[in-house]
């Protein structure tokens, strides 16, 4: 049995807390924060619960391999609910509106019934996101149609047409307004076309859907499994050193003193903040690439939770409108994104609802929201005040019937992920995918430590939960094939062939 021990208990520290466990390990993860789940989080305000995290989660198809996964780790199965809504998200412009609906043939005739003069494109949409569906299995064998050969290589250069572009200009290849719009408003027009593509077809495949009590709920359910496999966990525990050998890592000293050893360590946290703080090391070339490709950003946004008096509301699931003029120079984004709890009951007083505005900001904004909180304290709360007003006003012009039923609940910031999960520009998912850039996974192995696993979303560009959890298990399953070549090496001669062996995969990987 090896001693692993994991700094960080987010999704991927929990999960490769689990693994371990399962694969007859012993796993301390120890976390920062006075919580489990990192980013998969939520908290209670004013007798309204704020969910921070899941917009959708991939997975939710029993006939996935992601779904198993979730099972695994104790988040689907078992009688937990999933909920499902109508549409993904609707787009506003003048009062017509178009939504990503489930049913992919029933968008396709929508986007038709709006303007027939766009049936190229509207067409060419559709293709692509039946082929990913096609190619990847990621909605499952009720809504997967598998191409073949054949059939990928005539998919080919229709997807690399979608790699090409950002949504902004595939916006720009349709004629009416609407659809301009509609590509471009739910991620941010910076983003590689080929995200949404990947998004649709989640979503229409049955696999983006809501697991039953939202973020906080999830980030419960792994902890239980977690500690009910015998797992240990310690939250207010912040890793300030880890102690490196010649060749591996020795053990962790915490900021309260004490110090920690195993013959495993997993890092989880963000990169940016582990090499050159957390551990004296330079960070691998093939994830610093990634940190300094002009390209690959690390996008976030400030949000408000907004207490509503009506139990109805005149929109359903994510609704995004543009933000009136007037609030514009506040809010800074062109769009905002609004969405609704009825789904679940016990988020909001009875007869009440909890609504949650999001606007996307820059990397470059995101750092003066980290700046202002740590220098100019009052001027941050003062702005912070003026995000929610110029929100609740947004929402009010935009539903009249909603004036004078709003209430400011609660408004974070990227200073706020910063601070509560150690991101370094406050992002919440790791690179965002750009046009011309193939989502690709970094290696989880450091040069010259043998006994240090990454396991972090920032490996992946675009990371997310199931890229986190997935990097979990792929940490603990290097960990096992390290035991294994331990146990089989020659008497005396084990540490010198293991040491030759990391070096090798070190030359592949990093």
């Amino acid at each position: 049995m090896a001693r692993v021990l994991i700094i960080g208990g987010g999704v991927a520290g929990l999960s490769a807390g689990i693994y371990a466990q399962k694969h007859g390990h012993h796993a301390i993860v120890c976390e920062r924060h006075f919580i489990s789940g990192g980013n998969l989080t939520g908290w209670n305000r004013n007798g309204y619960h704020i969910d921070n995290c899941i917009h959708w989660l991939t997975g939710t198809n029993p006939y996935t391999e992601t779904y198993k996964m979730w099972e695994e780790l104790g988040v689907l199965g078992d009688g937990i609910g999933i909920y499902r809504g109508e549409s993904l998200y609707t787009c506003d412009l003048d009062g017509r509106r178009l939504s990503l609906c489930r049913d992919i043939d029933k968008l396709e005739s929508d986007m038709l019934s709006i303007s027939p003069d766009d049936k190229k494109e509207i067409s060419s949409f559709i293709k692509a996101v039946k082929a990913v569906q096609g190619l990847s299995g990621i909605a499952g064998k009720e809504h997967d149609e598998r191409l073949g050969v054949m059939g990928a290589v005539a998919a080919l250069p229709l997807l690399v047409k979608y790699y090409r572009l950002t949504l902004g200009e595939l916006g720009a290849r349709f004629c009416h307004p609407l659809l301009r719009k509609f590509f471009g408003c739910f991620l941010s027009e910076s983003y590689g076309a080929i995200a949404l593509v990947y998004v649709a077809a989640c979503f229409c495949g049955d696999n983006a859907d809501l697991p039953e009590g939202g973020s906080l709920a999830m980030a419960k359910r792994m902890e239980s499994r977690f500690l009910a496999l015998g797992g240990e966990l310690h939250l207010r525990k912040e890793a300030v050193k880890i102690n490196r050998g010649r060749r591996s890592a020795k053990s962790v000293t915490f900021a309260d003193g004490t110090t920690v050893e195993a013959d495993y360590i997993v890092l989880t946290t963000d990169p940016a903040m582990t090499f050159g703080k957390l551990l004296d090391k330079k960070m691998p070339k093939s994830l610093a690439i990634k940190y300094s490709d002009p390209r690959l950003k690390r996008f976030s946004s400030y949000q408000c939770a907004i207490a509503c008096d009506l139990s109805s509301l005149p929109f359903s699931d994510e609704f995004v409108f543009e933000v009136p003029g007037r609030y514009k120079d506040i809010l800074g984004g062109k769009d905002i994104i609004v969405r609704g709890f009825a789904h679940e009951k016990s988020f909001a007083p009875d007869g009440k609802n909890i609504l949650q505005t999001l606007t996307y900001c820059s990397e470059k904004a995101a750092k003066r929201f980290i700046e202002m909180r740590e220098r100019r304290r009052e001027t941050y709360e003062t702005l912070k005040r003026n995000i929610a007003n110029a929100a609740i006003g947004a929402l009010e012009e935009k539903f009249p019937e909603l004036r004078g039923h709003l209430s400011c609940v609660d408004v974070w910031t990227p200073a706020t992920y910063r601070r509560f999960v150690a991101s370094e520009t406050g992002a919440y998912m790791s690179f965002a995918i750009s046009s011309h850039v193939i989502p690709n996974s970094t290696g989880n192995r450091i040069s010259g430590l043998k006994n240090v696993v990454l396991a972090t979303q920032w490996q992946h560009v675009t990371g997310g939960l199931p890229v986190a959890a997935q990097n979990g298990m792929d940490a603990v399953a290097v960990i096992d094939k390290l035991e294994r070549k331990k146990k089989h090496a020659p008497s005396g001669s084990a540490e010198k062939n293991t040491t030759i062996v990391v070096r090798r995969k070190q030359q592949q990987r990093v």
